[in-house]
């Protein structure tokens, strides 16, 4: 199972999907729909965003399942584990 965290953004409210156990250095996996695939600051995120509901996160979860993520467990919280 791959976990994911779904956030939106306090200024323009876009939906980000975080990957806390996708880490590289201090950074976590992440997609949105404009820019896809990138590494994010997991603090600075969480701190620039609020927890998305179903319906603000729908759109991107089926993106997400379309290229290939089809072992998604939504997490309300999920701490990241830095090497």
């Amino acid at each position: 199972m791959t976990k994911v965290i779904f956030r939106k953004f306090k200024q323009g409210g876009d939906i980000i999907a975080l990957f806390p156990e996708q880490v590289n250095r201090l950074m976590v996996g992440s997609y949105m729909h404009v820019g896809q695939h990138s590494d994010a600051d997991y603090t600075g995120v969480i701190a620039a965003t609020t927890p998305a509901t179903e319906s603000e996160y729908a759109n991107l979860l089926a993106e997400l399942k379309s290229i290939g993520y089809d072992d998604l467990q939504v997490m309300k919280r999920c701490k990241p584990k830095y090497n």
